[in-house]
């Protein structure tokens, strides 16, 4: 789907964000049916395909945060293990509005992205990039997930100090 949105947006820059919102949309309409498969199918699904420590930290981060928990691996190209967060969605039972928007906030922020790198820098972008996370991939993963830890430290202290006031 990164080869087809940079194509199309390299042809024709103006229509960018119609392409953009064109992906995201599909991909989250794309996801629908593993959700489905999820909540029918319900935590045996998931629990045949990843280990009881990962089941653990997924379920987690959906209690804690289930939005920002579909969002952010959304907006991760590929190796990132996307259908495992969208049966997670479906098993932790998040609400499919939510579902929904999640997915397709995640996909908007990496088609966005990609489509920008592909006006700056040509389309031959999308195999350097794919190479570039396919090499560095932890290094990607721990950028994003230090990010996220800032942000929740942030918001804790700026809550303690509401709550102190």
């Amino acid at each position: 789907m990164d080869a087809i949105v940079a194509f199309y947006v390299y042809q024709d820059h103006k229509r960018l964000l119609f392409y953009v919102v064109m992906a995201s949309l599909g991909s989250a309409l794309g996801s629908v049916p593993l959700y489905i498969t999820g909540y029918l199918g319900g935590e045996k699904v998931l629990r045949k395909r990843i280990s009881d420590e990962r089941f653990l930290r997924i379920h987690r981060s959906f209690e804690q945060h289930e939005f920002w928990a579909l969002m952010f691996p959304g907006m991760l190209p590929p190796p990132m293990p996307f259908k495992i967060f969208v049966l997670g969605a479906a098993v932790f039972e998040m609400r499919f509005r939510d579902f929904i928007a999640a997915v397709f906030a995640g996909r908007f922020v990496r088609f966005l992205v990609l489509s920008l790198l592909v006006l700056w820098f040509g389309p031959q972008i999308v195999g350097i990039m794919g190479t570039v996370v396919r090499q560095h991939f932890g290094w990607l993963l721990g950028a994003v997930a230090g990010g996220m830890l800032v942000w929740l430290l942030m918001r804790r202290s700026k809550r303690r100090r509401a709550q102190s006031s």
